[in-house]
C-alpha cells in the first residue's frame, strides 16, 4: 500500500452522488447519511428509555429539559391536541437537526473517493438532497391533513375547501392551492438553505489537504481541513 498527498477543492454537486447500487436501488451518500442519522436517533431513544431513572442523570436531565421546553412551545399552538402533534414535531426537529449537523463534521464529510476527476464524499447531509426534503414535506402535509380529519371530522374538513357560498368557495380554492404550494416551499426552502450553506463553507474553506491510500480495493481519500 502506498500513500500520496495532494490538494483538491470540494464542491457539492446539485444531485446526490451515487456510491454504489443494490439491484435497481442506487445508494447515494445522502441515503447513507439518512441511515446514519436514523441509527443515531434510534440508539439514543433506546438508551434513554432503558437508562431512565426517577433521579435523572445529567444527560437525562438535559434531554428532559429540552423535551419539556419544546412540548410547552407546541402546547401554546396546539392546545389540547399537543399529545397528538408533538411526536411528529419532535421527530422532524431531531431528524433535521442531526442531519444538518452531520454535514458540518469534517470527520464524516472528509471521507470519500474519486469518480473520474470528481471527489465524491461518502457521507453528505440528507438535507442537501431534494428527494429527502420533498419526502419530509409530503409526510408533513399528509400527516397534518390526516390529523385534521381525525380531529374535525371529514365533513367539517371538506367545508374548508368546498362551499355553496361563492366567496367561501373562492377562499377554499385559494386554501387548497396554498396547501399544494406548501410542498414546494417546504422542500425547496430547507434544501436551498442547507445546500447553499455547505457550498459556501466549502468555498471559504479553500483548498484541502488530501492523503491518498492506494489499497488493493481502490483508493481511499481522506481530506483534512
Amino acid at each position: 500500500m502506498s500513500r500520496g498527498v495532494g490538494i483538491f477543492l470540494v464542491m457539492l454537486s446539485l444531485a446526490a452522488e451515487k456510491i454504489t447500487q443494490i439491484g435497481p436501488l442506487p445508494i447515494t451518500n445522502t441515503l447513507v447519511d439518512t441511515l446514519l442519522v436514523d441509527i443515531i436517533l434510534i440508539a439514543l431513544a433506546l438508551y434513554i428509555s432503558k437508562k431512565a431513572t426517577l433521579i435523572p442523570t445529567k444527560l437525562q436531565g438535559m434531554i428532559e429539559m429540552i423535551v419539556e421546553s419544546l412540548y410547552g412551545l407546541t402546547e401554546t399552538v396546539a392546545g389540547k391536541q399537543t399529545m397528538l402533534i408533538f411526536p411528529f414535531v419532535m421527530t422532524f426537529f431531531l431528524f433535521i437537526l442531526v442531519s444538518n449537523w452531520s454535514g458540518l463534521l469534517p470527520v464524516l464529510t472528509s471521507l470519500g473517493f474519486y469518480h473520474g476527476k470528481d471527489f465524491v464524499p461518502l457521507i453528505r447531509s440528507a438535507s442537501t438532497d431534494l428527494n429527502t426534503t420533498l419526502a419530509l414535506a409530503l409526510v408533513s402535509l399528509v400527516s397534518t391533513h390526516t390529523m385534521s380529519i381525525t380531529t374535525l371530522g371529514f365533513k367539517q374538513y371538506v367545508k374548508r375547501f368546498l362551499s355553496l357560498n361563492p366567496l367561501a368557495l373562492y377562499t377554499g380554492i385559494l386554501e387548497a392551492v396554498s396547501e399544494v404550494t406548501k410542498i414546494i416551499s417546504f422542500s425547496f426552502r430547507l434544501f436551498g438553505n442547507i445546500f447553499v450553506g455547505e457550498t459556501i463553507l466549502g468555498i471559504l474553506g479553500g483548498n484541502y489537504l488530501c492523503i491518498v491510500d492506494h489499497g488493493i480495493y481502490g483508493d481511499l481519500y481522506i481530506a483534512s481541513w
